[in-house]
């Protein structure tokens, strides 16, 4: 089981690692029409699951780290000069001359749901375990590590073992089905998770309905009984229920006409880890990472650009 537990300073930065790259995602305005050009809106952001927890960590006012990956392009340095504009610090971020800075193709239908998507990660292959290990000295700084699942294996191995050295809890998100099975091996010594319920059934080797809440529940106390501390599974539009080995609970989600899921659950995480460095109790601390992905569902980009708390308690879900 997980004993470690977040920096009691609350001055120490989050330490984020993962993928940053550029969404390109469209909108479709009818249904769609295979092998044939289709009528819609296209918008392009900077994202990836790190990029954008980092993002609404710093919007939200912790100060953060961000160890990616981008290219040697003039994508990637817009990339990390965006988000080192709005507080993360990206000292540690690298440039690979080998890859592309990384790109995430979408498209979602007039309701707003994702019909099909490509991700493009192969940049976030050179974050080697060497390099990690060289980056020592921020773990020893840090108040708490987030991680996805786009990391290297060996990486990822890494951070953990560097992390337990440093006796930090360890936050991650799947980011992806396909690359969730990264993270079974490391349930017991994860405090957070964060999967939707596709991640959720791969994570457990158990299929469940999308939108059936006791499965879900079930899922969750599941991951809880491997070892993870809190376990937060997403439902899209049937909300979202999360289980400690104390307490379990649902939170319906915001009825409202979405816009662009991409990037919602990066906004809960990061309100979440954020609610918790802070000391909100659990339940409040849900209620407001489902807000921030509410109102993330409403925007037309990854990352809410004012996002605060303020603004969480404004428009906060009941």
């Amino acid at each position: 089981m997980v004993e470690a537990d977040f920096s009691p300073n609350p001055g120490a930065p989050m330490l984020v690692i993962g993928g940053a790259g550029v969404d390109i995602v469209g909108r479709l305005r009818s249904e769609p029409r295979l092998k044939t050009s289709n009528p819609g809106q296209i918008r392009t952001s900077f994202g990836g699951v790190a990029r954008n927890v980092a993002h609404n960590l710093a919007r939200l006012g912790q100060p953060v780290t961000l160890i990616t990956v981008v290219g040697e392009d003039q994508i990637g340095q817009q990339l990390l000069d965006q988000v080192g504009a709005a507080g993360v610090n990206v000292d540690a971020a690298l440039h690979s001359p080998n890859f592309p800075t990384g790109a995430y193709l979408g498209v979602i239908d007039q309701k707003g749901e994702l019909e099909f998507a490509l991700d493009d990660m192969r940049v976030i292959s050179a974050l080697s375990a060497e390099y990690i290990r060289k980056c020592a000295s921020l773990f020893k700084d840090a108040s708490g590590i987030f991680i996805d699942a786009n990391i290297p294996k060996s990486t990822l191995r890494t951070i953990i073992s560097l992390a337990e050295k440093a006796r930090l809890p360890v936050c991650a998100d799947p980011a992806s089905s396909s690359l969730a099975p990264r993270l079974r091996p490391y349930l017991s010594r994860l405090y957070l998770i964060t999967p939707n319920s596709a991640e959720a059934s791969v994570l457990c080797e158990q299929p469940f309905e999308a939108g059936k809440r006791q499965q879900a529940l079930a899922a969750a106390k599941y991951l809880v009984a491997q070892g993870t501390e809190t376990v937060i599974i997403s439902m899209a539009e049937f909300g979202v229920v999360y289980a400690t080995s104390e307490t379990s609970g649902h939170f319906p989600a915001f009825r409202m006409e979405i816009m662009d899921p991409t990037g919602a659950g990066d906004a809960l995480t990061a309100t979440i880890i954020f609610s918790l460095l802070n000391d909100i109790p659990l339940d409040d601390a849900v209620r407001l990472g489902v807000t921030a992905a509410s109102l993330t569902l409403r925007y037309p980009g990854s990352v809410l650009p004012d996002l605060s708390l303020e603004k969480l308690y404004d428009h906060l879900v009941t």
